[in-house]
């Protein structure tokens, strides 16, 4: 038979209606940092629901990080300004609730690596160059010692180049991203029998990266930066898959 298809109804309960309302305040600028809103009491006679609702409400509110709630306060709850540990929370719940695939993820993570790294090259201080070689030298060091600092000195690396971009966003997002991909494949890289042969491989990628910075060539370090990525993680998307990151390569 034809015709449109239609989706089960989903029952929505009061206090989600109570959320949406507060968000679209808060988004449209009706509600500002700083303000509050009304009581307990208050907010049950405005959305005629139970008081159980509304502290249902303020609880999700909360847990989103829009406003701050303190039970028995008669002000009422506190709109937050934006933070980005919020945002961070709610690309974390997204990747995992939607079952991203690791290659999109990777795909992902390669884009923005390469443009932070794009932004660090031209817009990068000599103090933050500085942070990126020791770095590298960490990250060497941990392989001679055979120690486990090899990720966190990594991290460090890509942490500094996040920040030397200028961009908050880009540093949440390139954070978010990393960890999900790395807890995927974390295992994997373990006991890989030659982990000891990527770390070292991933130095070099690293210190070419880190040498084009240092050139102020941004499309060679965003280059590299992408191959680098692809180089490491390739060997654990399906290979049917593996096109999507190949596209990225010049």
């Amino acid at each position: 038979m034809g015709g449109p298809r239609f989706e089960p109804v989903r029952t929505v309960r009061a206090y989600e209606r109570v959320v949406e309302q507060v968000e679209e305040a808060i988004e449209s600028g009706s509600l500002s940092p700083g303000e509050r809103l009304p009581s307990e009491r208050e907010l049950m006679v405005q959305f005629s629901v139970s008081r159980s609702t509304v502290r249902e409400a303020l609880r999700v509110l909360q847990a989103r990080g829009l406003v701050r709630s303190r039970p028995g306060d008669p002000n009422g709850a506190e709109v937050l300004p934006f933070s980005p540990a919020a945002l961070h929370k709610s690309m974390t719940t997204l990747a995992r609730v939607e079952e991203l695939s690791l290659a999109e993820l990777v795909q992902f993570r390669m884009v923005l690596d390469s443009s932070a790294i794009l932004l660090a090259a031209r817009l990068r201080t000599d103090a933050e160059l500085a942070e990126m070689a020791s770095a590298v030298s960490s990250m060497r060091e941990a392989v001679e010692a055979g120690r486990d600092a090899f990720g966190e000195a990594d991290v460090a690396f890509h942490d500094a180049v996040a920040r030397a971009s200028g961009n908050k966003l880009i540093q949440i997002c390139t954070d978010v991203v990393r960890s999900i991909v790395l807890k995927l494949v974390s295992e994997k890289i373990a006991h890989a029998d030659d982990r000891e042969a990527l770390m070292r491989q991933s130095i070099q990628h690293h210190e070419e990266v880190l040498d084009a910075m240092r050139a102020g060539d941004g499309p060679l370090a965003a280059r590299l930066s992408r191959k680098a990525m692809y180089d490491y993680y390739a060997g654990y998307v399906p290979a049917g898959e593996r096109s999507s990151l190949r596209a990225l390569l010049d």
